[in-house]
């Protein structure tokens, strides 16, 4: 097997950002995946006592489909993040600034119009990740598992609409949906799977046009009989990988 495309998602919900390596500590996640989110007026969320939260209490594709039309990347050298929304308006300030944030975050409102809930907050808490998961985890992918998805539906399924962060190539589709329970070789880093990944209406959108025209999870169900693409791995021996290295089934 071998890593094909590597992403981090540095603001939850945005851009994804192809990366040529990364490096992962136990326990940990891809640096800086989700390490931004903007949490809606009402969602109750707390930087001083940061816990975990469904998806839908921040700005995100399942409820905010166009937000998928805004470009944005962060750089963790200067810690300046870009956003730029279709029609050219730009914000660009220091993503780890309480002032930076105040100017991202009411650049994200201005946009949401009359999606934004409340007063939405820019958050970003050193260590807390913004994920849909409850733990910190790595989302893996098999591409010949998408291709097979895209062979029954007879249309392309563009990959960022799953928003992973390894796609990999070389085992028969669906495979890795027998490796729960099982540990995998990333280059240098160890990973143990632990889950499929069970799909949203976040997949519905296009990353191309940001509109809704498909639904993934009805035709998931309808040719599988289940709604998962993907697997999410946590790490438990740290250490680097990178676009075409190997990947290895270690068993239990």
């Amino acid at each position: 097997m071998r890593i094909e495309f590597l992403y981090r998602y540095p603001v939850k919900g945005l851009t994804a950002e192809a990366l040529e390596q990364t490096e992962v500590e136990a326990g940990g996640a891809i640096p800086w995946d989700r390490a931004f989110a903007l949490a809606q007026g009402d969602a109750g969320f707390d930087p001083a006592a940061p816990t975990w939260l469904q998806k839908t209490n921040f700005m995100c594709q399942a409820r905010n489909a166009r937000i998928a039309a805004l470009f944005a990347v962060f750089e963790p050298r200067t810690s300046l993040l870009t956003i730029r929304a279709p029609d050219g308006s730009t914000v660009i300030d220091n993503a780890l600034t309480p002032s930076g944030r105040a100017a991202i975050g009411a650049f994200l409102t201005a946009y949401l119009g009359e999606e934004a809930r409340g007063t939405p907050v820019f958050h970003h808490v050193p260590g807390h990740m913004f994920s849909d998961q409850r733990g910190k985890v790595v989302s893996l992918i098999n591409l010949a598992s998408l291709h097979d998805l895209e062979a029954k539906v007879g249309a392309h399924r563009h990959r960022r609409r799953f928003r992973a962060n390894v796609w990999f190539s070389g085992v028969p589709a669906w495979r890795e949906r027998e490796w729960i329970g099982q540990t995998l070789q990333l280059g240098g880093a160890v990973l143990r799977v632990v889950k499929p990944i069970a799909r949203c209406p976040a997949t519905q959108v296009n990353p191309e046009t940001a509109e809704r025209d498909a639904d993934p999870v009805e035709e998931l169900r309808r040719f599988y009989g289940h709604i998962d693409l993907g697997v999410h791995a946590e790490v438990i021996e740290g250490g680097r990988f990178a676009v075409g290295d190997a990947i290895e089934l270690l068993g239990d």
